[in-house]
This record gives C-alpha cells, sequence and structure tokens, in this order.
C-alpha cells in the first residue's frame, strides 16, 4: 500500500522534478552536455575569450609596444669622392649668377680671358690650370718700359701712387701678373713694353681644389682660400692672409696640403686642401683633417680598411668600399634597433614579430578583434535575415518574390572580387585603421544575411499554417507580434545553429581578407595579419613561433565554434544522429 502512494506521489503532474524534466531548456541542455565535443568546444571558446580579453588587460606590454636592442652593425661613415669638376665660391658681399658661371666653364674650355653674359663682360683671370678667378677690372694705368725705365700714363684721370709703382715694379721682377696695395687688387695684363695696370674686384673662384677647416667653429674665407691655393701653385710654404701668417705643408704627390695658423710663434692646425670630397654620412659628425687625410692615403693606396685612433685616442677599424669613383667608408658602430624576430624567452614567452613587438599580446588583442568581428558580423546579417525572412515567409505574394529576387542577386554577387575592390578603395582613401575594422563588420555583414533570409522564410512557411497562428490571427493580435513573438521565437533554435557554425566561417574570412591585406591594418593586431609573415619562405622555415601561434588560435577557435554548433543541432533535434 505504501508502495502504491510513492508511486501515485512520484507521477504528480505538479511534481518539482517532473517539471524540470518536462522543460526544453533542460532537455536541450542535457543534451548538449552530454556530447563530449560540444562541451570542448565551449571550454576552447572560453578559454579563447579569457586570453583575448582578461589575457590582454593584464599583459605588461601595449598591443603596439616596440622593443629595441643594441647591436654592432657595419654602417656607412663617410662618402668620398674625387671631384674633376670646377667649383665656385663667390667673394664676400658678391654672387655671380648662374648662367655666368655656366659661361665661365665655356670660356675656360676655350682658353678665352673674358666672356660676356647678360650684356656685363666678365674677366678670367688664370692662375693655373685648374684656378681661376672671374673678376671685374677697370683699368687705371698703362706701363711703357724702355731699358729699366717705366713710364706711367693714367687713364681716366687715376692717381698712380709711388706704392703702386713700387708694387708693380716688384711684381715684374718677381714674374707676378698681380699685386696688392693697400688692401686693392691689381692687374697686370699684356706683355713686352706696353702693359696695362687695372684694378680688379674679385667676383668668384672657379677651382677643382676643396677645403676642409680643421674645426667645425672654423669657417675659411674666400681671401684664405686664394692665397693658400696660390701658394700651392708656387709651392710657397708660407703666405700672409688680412695680417695673419700661414704655413703651408704641401704634398706634391697628391696634389694636397695642410695649412697650419701661425700665431705668437705657435702653429695650429687650421685647414685642408685636396681633390677629394670626405663628408660624413651623418650631419652631427665632423671628421677631423687627420681623418680625411687618412681616408685619402688609403683611397691612394687602394686599401680595403684601416685603422685610426680618434682625438681620446680610441682606434676604430674602418673599411673602404669602392663604387667607380666614390668610396664608403664603414664602420662597426653601436646601434639600437627593433628586436625583430627575437626568439621565445622569459621577457616574451612567444618571441617578437617582425617590427619588435611581443608576439604573444598581440596574439592577445588579435583574438579581441577576430572574436569581435566574428560575432558582430554574425549578429548583424541575423537581424538583417531575421527581418527580411520573416517578412518574406509571413506575407508572401509580391514582397516574398521581391525579397527572393533580392536575396538571388546577393547570392550571385562574387564575394571575393568585391573584398578586393572594396579593400583597393580603403587603401586609395587611406582609411583609418580602426575605422576600416567596422567597415569591414559592415561589408562582411551585407554580404552574409541572404542565407538566414532563406533558413527564416523557410521555417515561418511551414509554422504560419499550424494551429496556434490560427489561433493568434482569432485572437486578433497585430501582425508585428505574430512573426516576432510567436514565429521568430519558434525559428531560434535553427537560427542558433546557424549562426553558431557560421561564426568560425566568419573568422576564416576576416583571417583570409587580412592575409591578404584588405582586412585589419597594422598596427591594430588580427590572428589574420599575424600570419602574414609566411608570404616570406626564410620567416617561413626560420621563425616558427611568428606565424604558428596565430594558426592554431585560429584553428582551435573554428573547431570550437564547429562544435558548439554541431552539439547544438544534435541537442535541439536529436533525431538527426539517428
Amino acid at each position: 500500500m505504501a508502495n502504491t502512494e510513492n508511486t501515485k506521489e512520484t507521477n504528480r503532474l505538479d511534481d518539482e522534478r517532473r517539471v524540470r524534466v518536462l522543460s526544453p531548456g533542460m532537455l536541450v541542455f542535457k543534451r548538449f552536455t552530454r556530447n563530449r565535443l560540444a562541451v570542448l568546444g565551449t571550454i576552447i571558446i572560453v578559454l579563447m575569450f579569457i586570453f583575448s580579453f582578461i589575457g590582454g588587460a593584464i599583459s605588461p606590454y601595449e598591443e603596439n609596444q616596440v622593443f629595441r636592442t643594441t647591436t654592432m652593425e657595419s654602417k656607412a661613415y663617410a662618402g668620398v669622392r674625387e671631384n674633376t669638376d670646377f667649383l665656385y665660391t663667390d667673394a664676400p658681399g658678391k654672387e655671380l649668377p648662374k648662367l655666368a658661371k655656366t659661361q665661365a666653364i665655356l670660356a675656360i674650355n676655350n682658353g678665352e680671358e673674358s666672356f660676356v653674359s647678360q650684356d656685363v663682360t666678365y674677366n678670367l683671370i688664370k692662375e693655373s690650370d685648374e684656378f681661376y678667378r672671374v673678376v671685374e677690372m677697370s683699368p687705371v694705368a698703362t706701363v711703357t718700359t724702355l731699358g729699366n725705365v717705366a713710364s706711367f700714363s693714367s687713364v681716366d684721370g687715376a692717381e698712380i701712387s709711388d706704392a703702386v709703382k713700387e708694387a708693380f715694379s716688384q711684381a715684374q721682377k718677381d714674374g707676378e701678373t698681380s699685386f696688392k696695395v693697400e688692401g686693392t687688387d691689381y692687374y697686370i695684363s699684356g706683355s713686352g713694353r706696353n702693359v696695362t695696370i687695372a684694378v680688379t674686384q674679385d667676383l668668384c673662384m672657379i677651382n677643382k681644389l676643396i677645403f676642409s677647416p680643421y674645426s667645425a667653429e672654423t669657417t675659411l674665407d674666400y681671401n684664405f682660400q686664394v692665397a693658400a691655393e696660390r701658394a700651392m701653385e708656387h709651392g710657397k710654404t708660407e703666405f700672409t692672409v688680412d695680417g695673419v701668417d700661414y704655413k703651408a705643408d704641401i704634398d706634391e704627390k697628391t696634389s694636397s696640403a695642410i695649412f697650419y695658423k701661425v700665431e705668437g710663434g705657435q702653429e695650429t692646425e687650421y685647414a685642408m686642401a685636396s681633390h677629394f670630397t670626405v663628408n660624413p654620412v651623418s650631419s652631427d659628425v665632423f671628421l677631423s683633417i687627420e681623418f680625411k687625410d687618412r681616408v685619402q692615403e688609403a683611397v691612394k693606396n687602394n686599401e680595403s680598411s684601416f685603422v685610426f685612433a680618434d682625438a681620446n685616442g680610441t682606434e676604430a677599424e674602418y673599411t673602404v668600399e669602392r663604387n667607380n669613383n666614390e668610396y664608403t667608408i664603414k664602420t662597426m658602430k653601436e646601434i639600437q634597433v627593433n628586436s625583430n624576430y627575437e626568439s621565445p624567452s622569459a621577457a616574451h614567452w612567444l618571441g617578437t614579430d617582425g617590427n619588435g613587438m611581443d608576439i604573444l599580446t598581440r596574439l592577445m588583442y588579435g583574438g579581441r578583434i577576430s572574436l569581435l568581428i566574428g560575432f558582430l558580423v554574425v549578429i548583424l546579417s541575423a537581424l538583417i535575415g531575421v527581418v527580411l525572412g520573416g517578412l518574406a515567409g509571413y506575407f508572401g505574394k509580391w514582397l516574398d518574390n521581391l525579397i527572393m529576387r533580392l536575396v538571388d542577386v546577393f547570392n550571385c554577387i562574387p564575394a571575393m572580387p568585391v573584398y578586393l575592390i572594396l579593400g583597393s578603395i580603403m587603401d586609395f582613401a587611406k582609411i583609418d585603421p580602426r575605422l576600416r575594422i567596422w567597415l569591414l563588420m559592415v561589408i562582411l555583414s551585407v554580404l552574409s544575411w541572404p542565407s538566414i533570409a532563406r533558413l527564416t522564410r523557410g521555417q515561418i512557411l511551414s509554422l504560419r499554417e499550424q494551429e496556434f497562428m490560427v489561433a493568434t490571427e482569432a485572437t486578433g493580435i497585430r501582425v508585428s507580434k505574430r512573426i516576432f513573438k510567436h514565429l521568430i521565437p519558434n525559428v531560434m533554435p535553427q537560427l542558433i545553429v546557424s549562426c553558431t557554425m557560421s561564426l568560425g566561417s566568419v573568422i576564416l574570412m576576416e583571417a583570409t581578407l587580412s592575409f591578404l591585406g584588405l582586412g585589419v591594418k597594422f598596427p591594430y593586431a588580427s590572428w589574420g595579419n599575424m600570419i602574414t609573415a609566411v608570404n616570406d619562405l626564410y620567416v617561413l622555415k626560420t621563425y616558427w613561433f611568428v606565424w604558428i601561434p596565430a594558426g592554431i588560435c585560429i584553428v582551435l577557435t573554428v573547431l570550437g565554434f564547429n562544435f558548439i554548433g554541431d552539439g547544438l543541432r544534435d541537442a535541439y533535434d536529436p533525431k538527426m544522429k539517428r
């Protein structure tokens, strides 16, 4: 008798345990949890969310943080070129026009002593085959010499002082063609008994020698360069410019010279002249004359390398690389570079990528974008598909035909060419990388909704004629409520399964587009653009840690969503497994 009462007590309809067993949600949940692959997929997706969103928040590094290190690398230090062209140096306060400089070279090549440019006559004073001065001349006197007696006749009333006459006589004895008196330059033209003395005003110096100061604070003026080149031409080891004495150490073999400034009996290195230009690669580096002289010696002797000690006595080795008439001087320097392709270590568990960024951190942030794109695209495409599919399935007739033809049109659009075109347009328009992510979501959503709309329409077509829908119509429930409160909820199981399984496809599509350079752009990370490194065969074979982790994340995430989708499908409709 007691057993009968217990049985009746168990089989009562209001029994809490029986209600729990009969709950559809609980039935689906229990079926889902019995599927080991579905549970495994759920665990994978949960771990991916924790890894991406929580891991990125607690990571000590930023998404775009670049790590740098120091290394020794052979870097270009100076450039050397042997000058064979004429150079121009304007006199103080003067500027010879560019056209006049060009015509001066033509006059030099033709052996002319003067030339005309823009109706202005210029005179060329030849100091040597590689040294000319462009001057303006104003004749002041003519000189007729008979025996040892010189007769001076002024031109245009110019006054000829005794100092000018004495200086002229001394220049004639020394074989000079010019002299200076009281700061004024005079030039002797003509030959034989009759010559002309003219006052000259320098406009420009044309030469092939290159003058370099000894220190960065020194500026070599025009008068010094003219006097220094004259000294080299005549082999003079001493000369005076503007009251300052200089000495010259001339190397006739290399046609170069080092000049010393003499003050108070002390000689200090002042400048260097040679046919070689030795310029530093970096603008903040000053090359000493000793270094330039050593470089010229190495070039002349065809040395491939040399050792030079700086002012502090620190020695460094320099290599000489030749390219036709130009040379590059290189030396080993300690420089800061990005820690590109650094192997996994305690500081960087998965190493660094080709930009010196921590791969593990970028995997976390890349997971955020890939998962975010996947979910938002599925949600947007589901909203569009459910609304249009629901309207088409419920109302039918012309609206159904219109929406279904629209679905056919979208199904006929080749997706990949569209992505290529839109990606090129965004590249051309230089769209901001963050805005590009949102545009990518919209594009993927617009091209993904037709399948959901077709599924929703098919389900509603089979449900709208059933008894519960007749009851809603009989009770006067408005149309929108019938569709979205009574029909759509009955379609949700199929929609959930479809959306869950399409999440993996969306993530794969985003990864493909990012790999092709059409999706998420640097500096933002996604799993797709992180594996673009496999475009380089060397990176593919050597630096496995750059692309394999991102590939594993993509595979696991897609598998996880597919397992969940399969599990939901079996849980909602267990007959499909039979």
